[in-house]
């Protein structure tokens, strides 16, 4: 019997919750990054097996919860090879055969199942489902299928990790979330925050950021992973990491977090970047403050001319999206506060900023 499942399938009622991996040990985003919340010792064991290459597609990888309620078992399907690859058809058909073999002999007698291979996976659910439901149509077992669909709420995800250790580096991201909303009157999105963190390691915070031109601005993906430790224990909102960057979802410090204070060093650094960034705490803002300081710093735009000619060239966005006066007004507030070496050939005064631009 197969029936379609609601909600959170880690929440379900059922003896086995079947989890999507990759065969190298990596539960990055996604389905995979709440089981592994939820379930830190079965990554573990999951990352082991990785490590000694006994992770392959079409064969399961179970793990036992020996837990007195609730799933008896988590058992990991492979649906690709390496988590940067996309997963394939065969991949699904092989790993139901032997789904449909540990099922039977371990007497499950329920699963949940997650649309396996679609999503991160690049499958399509009108392809993948029949073949499920072809797999478990004369099968004893009770099968909740969950459908496609966004990620639940941060605050609904099991997480029963350890809390992550305070560092330095995190510390100061911390502080800088802190004084970012006491600017900005609000909590900032990831967006806003990949941008921050980027002045701030510019202006000699060794934070070991890797950041990249990337389609909004400077990323660094490293601080993605970063985020995904902090959840649940010192922020709130970020999830999984799986949100479309666009939706500008606000990730808030948890009410009994304190971060330490910095290092005088590490002070005046966040006070030179949040004296920047006052006037453009916006995601809107940040981005062009932050790629109009990268192509200036990393691609040798020589003036306002050469920024700007480079901006438009970045992507059909940003052509979109940024004016010439609104990146003259970034130009101006960088070299303005010593950010540039080149001089200003703008007429805009030091003193504006992109709201009064936007209200313009």
């Amino acid at each position: 019997m197969i029936v379609r499942g609601e909600g959170n399938l880690l929440e379900a009622q059922v003896d086995a919750l079947v989890n999507t991996v990759n065969t190298v040990g990596v539960m990055g985003k996604g389905i995979a990054l709440q089981f592994k919340r939820a379930y830190p010792e079965m990554f573990e064991d999951y990352a082991r097996a990785a490590k000694a290459g006994e992770l392959a597609v079409g064969s399961m990888h179970v793990w036992a919860t020996d837990a007195a309620h609730g799933p008896r078992y988590v058992i990991n399907f492979p649906t690709k090879q390496h988590w940067k690859g996309r997963s394939k058809l065969e991949y699904i058909e092989a790993g139901l055969r032997d789904l449909q073999r540990v099922v039977r002999e371990l007497d499950i007698e329920s699963v949940a199942l997650p649309p396996l291979g679609c999503g991160n996976g690049g499958l399509r659910w009108e392809v993948v489902r029949p073949l499920i439901e072809k797999a478990f149509a004369e099968s004893p077992v009770a099968v909740t299928l969950f459908e496609p669909s966004g990620a639940p709420e941060a605050a609904r995800m099991p997480d029963r990790r350890t809390k992550s250790r305070m560092t330095p580096g995190r510390a100061v991201l911390l502080r800088s979330m802190q004084r970012y909303v006491d600017s900005a009157l609000e909590d900032p999105s990831h967006l806003e925050l990949q941008k921050l963190l980027y002045f701030l390691q510019e202006a000699g915070e060794p934070l070991k950021l890797r950041f990249a031109k990337a389609r909004y601005g400077p990323y660094a993906d490293n601080l993605r992973h970063v985020l995904v430790e902090l959840e649940g224990h010192y922020v709130d909102g970020y999830g999984d990491g799986t949100d479309p960057v666009t939706e500008f979802r606000p990730i808030r410090l948890r009410s009994d977090v304190g971060a330490p204070e910095p290092t005088p060093e590490s002070a005046e650094r966040l006070d030179r970047t949040m004296k920047l960034c006052s006037g453009f705490a916006t995601p809107f803002g940040m981005e062009l403050l932050a790629s109009t300081h990268w192509v200036a710093t990393h691609e040798g735009a020589q003036d306002l001319e050469d920024c700007t000619a480079a901006l438009w060239r970045w992507n059909p966005r940003k052509r979109d999206l940024f004016t010439a006066h609104h990146i003259e007004t970034a130009w101006t507030a960088l070299h303005a506060q010593g950010w540039l070496d080149q001089p200003s050939s703008g007429e805009v005064a030091a003193g504006t900023t992109v709201d009064a631009i936007q209200r313009a």
